[in-house]
């Protein structure tokens, strides 16, 4: 599914923020991205979702390489991608509906198969009776869980999520991580990155760590290490 080989990105004035990483998330897998703020979390989710490109060595997302993807490329991508932010990012003057809606108007759905869609993404994340709502009337927490909504609702095989609790309480954190694990139990390769720890290691998800752009700790490898030592 993901593979990065060597990747570095620097940036003008010469930050480097990720650092020779190289990493392998299979099809189906779940695991978190963990490290200081600052540490290339964004970065990495960013030359994923193709907003960023490495300054070198190699991405692929389903073997397919994202340094030289052409623009014109980049939406039909992406289309297998479901991104969320930290800030929601939600469309304040319109529903609930129509901001989970959106990306099936974009990508030219038909009516009744978006209110199908859309409708069934707000029940997943539990907000079906909101769905009339304006987002400035939710909490917090519900507004999370329309951008959740709003990520998956074109039924993504990838869902990126940046620092998605960092603004709830542990109760709704919990709440929001639970989501991603029920979508990864139906197949979906989930990647969140996270400095909330606690919550990771009571979920039991491999982990991967950035300190300062390198990668300093990748459960996901270790993993593989074991099985196939376990196989000789």
């Amino acid at each position: 599914m993901i593979e990065f080989h060597n990747v570095t990105k620097r940036f003008e004035g010469g930050y480097e923020a990720l650092s020779d990483v190289s990493l392998k998330l299979g099809d189906g897998e779940m695991a978190f991205i963990t490290g200081h703020s600052g540490a290339g979390k964004s970065t990495l989710l960013k030359i994923i979702a193709l907003i960023e490109k490495p300054t070198r060595g190699q991405a692929l997302l389903n073997r397919i390489n994202l340094n030289n993807m052409p623009r014109y490329r980049v939406p039909y991508i992406r289309r297998n991608i479901g991104i969320i932010f930290q800030d929601h990012q939600l469309l304040f003057d319109r529903s609930v509906f129509d901001n989970v809606a959106l990306p099936l108007h974009i990508q030219g759905y038909r009516p009744q198969e978006i209110a199908k869609r859309t409708r069934a993404a707000l029940d997943k994340v539990g907000l079906r009776h909101k769905e009339k709502s304006m987002p400035i009337t939710l909490s917090g927490g519900e507004q999370q869980r329309v951008g959740i909504a709003r990520a998956v609702v074109h039924k993504p095989m990838l869902l990126l999520a940046d620092e998605p609790t960092g603004n709830l309480d542990p109760e709704l954190s919990r709440e929001i991580m639970h989501i991603f694990v029920d979508f990864n139990q139906v197949g979906v390769t989930v990647l969140v990155a996270s400095h909330d720890l606690d919550l990771i290691d009571e979920l039991d998800k491999p982990r991967m760590t950035l300190n300062r752009g390198k990668l300093v700790l990748n459960d996901l490898e270790d993993n593989r290490t074991e099985t196939d030592g376990g196989r000789q």
